[in-house]
């Protein structure tokens, strides 16, 4: 709505004084004050502003943390003090609002439209590059909410797009690891990939597809044991529109080595843990069930 807007607007302003000026946090709520009196009076959404500037200055390090992530290229430092404000408002209310009252979509087009109003020429551009690659990597939230506006495609026509992924073990000594890699939104989960993405590749099965997949991304030579799981979900794609991720997940044994970590966006770690650690991490919600059951198979009959 526009009075949200606006709230947005004056919030702006606000983060880049306090920025430019590194002000306490106590100095920034002050400066909003002054800003709501001047540029928007009698507004109604000042518990909103309130409550929007407090959770951008409390997870300031996080947010740039995503940044730098999502934009490799752009050390935070050499970003433009707007687009760098616009993009922790979008990412925290893309991140940490909640989504009935702020969709998904509603916090990157605000960003947006913030970026071309009081940034540069390719402002919009950039934070739309950004916001969009962390919208991806979140799993594109709202992606199943049906427009009325736009024909919908039969599940059965959509093209799929096949992926392979695996719960990657080792033994050393008596002790069984696995290797895990962390994405920037603070989860541990499974090194996968894209299967046959290119005309190189395009015939290589789901198991040869993981093998390759987890080498780029881990640096490590699995063989393959078993399937132990099937996932499909559907996503937008930019180019084809709507498409079926197909995802085939298997249980695959490699040296106890060093794991060394590609260098792409969204995993910033990944490291071998104890099946008895491995556990208590962070899951997805879809990825847990296939960890449980990986590790029921590999310690079944052990002491």
């Amino acid at each position: 709505m526009a009075n949200r807007h606006l709230s947005r607007s004056v919030v702006l302003q606000t983060l880049f004084e306090w920025d430019i000026r590194a002000l306490p946090s106590v100095d920034a709520h002050n400066a909003l004050t002054r800003n709501v009196e001047e540029f928007a009076p009698g507004a109604a959404d000042s518990a909103f502003m309130e409550d929007l500037l407090s959770g951008i200055v409390a997870r300031r390090l996080d947010l740039d943390l995503v940044i730098e992530k999502a934009a490799p290229e752009w050390p935070v430092a050499r970003i433009a003090p707007v687009d760098r404000n616009v993009l922790r408002l979008g990412l925290y209310e893309l991140l940490f609002s909640d989504r009935e009252k702020v969709p998904a979509k509603v916090a990157i087009n605000e960003a947006i439209e913030l970026a071309k109003s009081f940034g540069g020429e390719n402002s919009g551009r950039f934070v739309n590059g950004v916001l969009g690659a962390v919208y991806k990597e979140l799993g594109e939230p709202g992606k199943d909410e049906v427009s009325k506006k736009k024909k919908e495609i039969p599940y059965a026509e959509m093209p799929q797009q096949r992926l392979g992924g695996a719960v990657v073990y080792a033994k050393k000594g008596s002790e069984i690891y696995l290797a895990l890699v962390h994405d920037i939104f603070g989860h541990w989960t499974l090194s996968k990939g894209k299967i046959g993405d290119n005309p190189a590749i395009a015939n290589e099965t789901a198991e040869e597809g993981t093998i390759r997949e987890i080498k780029e991304e881990l640096g490590l030579d699995v063989v393959i044991k078993e399937k132990i799981g099937e996932n499909e979900y559907v996503a937008s794609d930019p180019t084809v529109g709507k498409k079926r991720k197909h995802v085939t997940y298997f249980l695959a044994e490699s040296p106890f080595a060093e794991i060394v970590l590609e260098k792409k966006g969204g995993l910033d770690d990944a490291k071998w843990f104890k099946v008895q650690d491995a556990l208590e991490l962070n899951f997805y919600e879809d990825m847990r069930p296939i960890v449980i059951k990986a590790v029921q198979k590999l310690t079944k009959g052990a002491s």
